[in-house]
């Protein structure tokens, strides 16, 4: 496990409306690959790439993103560090342990429709290339 480089404040994107106190937990799909449930829940020091998750996740409704903190071990995302990117430039980690809800915060940055929907296009080439998710 490689020590997570942050110590907060952390922050988790979504489409869920939640409360403050309400743990959150692996077991859910991917966002990226629904098929395959994932093991861990992620987060970033990001308050902006937690928005973007927020507005990547499939599904009806308005995209959110809230202050966690985490309640166990977490480690650096090996989705975007190290055997992708060296280091960590998205400051994104993964726990098996819950995250609690601190509360909504607002004050992220929206993305224009059109850089929007060039993620979306990025996302799609990778799922039809079946990129990997380490689980």
């Amino acid at each position: 496990m490689n020590q997570p480089l942050d110590e907060g404040p952390f922050f988790h994107g979504t489409k869920a409306v939640l409360r403050e106190g309400e743990l959150l937990t692996a077991g859910f799909p991917s966002n990226y690959r629904p098929e395959i449930v994932m093991n861990h829940i992620y987060f970033t020091a990001l308050r902006d790439g937690a928005g973007l998750a927020a507005e990547l996740v499939s599904g009806d409704g308005e995209p959110h993103v809230y202050a966690v903190e985490p309640t166990g071990d977490f480690e650096n995302d090996p989705n975007v560090t190290d055997k992708k990117f060296p280091g960590n430039p998205t400051r994104s980690y993964r726990s098996s342990e819950p995250l609690r809800v601190l509360g909504e915060v607002t004050d992220w940055t929206r993305l224009t429709p059109e850089a929007l929907q060039a993620w979306r296009e990025r996302l799609a080439v990778l799922h039809a290339e079946r990129a990997e998710i380490i689980n």
